[in-house]
């Protein structure tokens, strides 16, 4: 079993810090927005187990493209949703599942796969920063994403306190929105059959190593 602090964990001392050293409205801006965004998400439009996919062709940041039925040539698939290169969380989120999932999906043949609606040319900052070894994709318009069902926009005082403070999201990723994914994880059978998944409409509780390897062990065990 891994000694590595678990997303959880992580999450918290992030959270304490911050506690600790962001203005207080700032930080009740931000709690508000991610309590908002859970008692507010609509799950009927989640993406579930049992809902197949229809193929998609994603640009990957260091060239050629991702695509769907490439990801399925060899096994099953897992694709993880992530706002952009610069957000806090993911730079968290990206290098623990580097740490955690990846070496383990290697082994077991399967694809992982990163995606964000930010432009190639700004995207491929996270991948070099934290020396990634899975692709990481743009979802040009979040077309894949709002399919999913998967999409938020931030509400009036983030985007006010973030304009303030110099900073235009729909800049920031280059798509000229403030729409972002929810973290999400999807593990995919050959069949584009969606196995698992998991949607947090809140972006510090997101998605942990063991019950997607738990699902991708229990997928590959079916076929072998």
């Amino acid at each position: 079993m891994s000694s590595e602090k678990s997303l959880r964990q992580l999450y918290a001392e992030m959270q304490e810090q911050r506690s600790r050293t962001m203005p207080p409205e700032e930080l009740r801006i931000n709690v508000n927005q991610r309590r908002l965004l859970v008692e507010t998400a609509d799950r009927s439009r989640f993406v579930k187990a049992g809902d197949r996919l229809e193929p998609f062709s994603l640009p990957e940041v260091d060239g050629g493209r991702i695509t769907l039925d490439g990801l399925l040539a060899k096994g099953p698939a897992v694709l993880i949703f992530f706002r952009f290169a610069g957000c806090p969380a993911c730079n968290i989120a990206l290098p623990y599942y580097q740490r955690e999932l990846f070496p383990p999906l290697h082994d077991l043949g399967v694809a992982l796969v990163a995606i964000s609606p930010q432009v190639q040319e700004r995207l491929v900052e996270i991948k070099r920063r934290h020396h990634l070894d899975f692709s990481v994709a743009t979802d040009v318009g979040n077309t894949l994403a709002k399919d999913l069902g998967i999409t938020y926009s931030y509400d009036q005082p983030s985007r006010e306190l973030a304009l303030f403070k110099g900073v235009n999201m729909g800049e920031v990723t280059g798509t000229g929105t403030w729409e972002l994914p929810m973290p999400t994880v999807l593990v995919v059978d050959q069949d584009r059959t969606v196995r698992f998944v998991d949607v947090s409409p809140d972006w510090l509780d997101r998605t942990e190593a063991a019950p997607v390897l738990d699902a991708v062990r229990a997928l590959v065990a079916e076929t072998v």
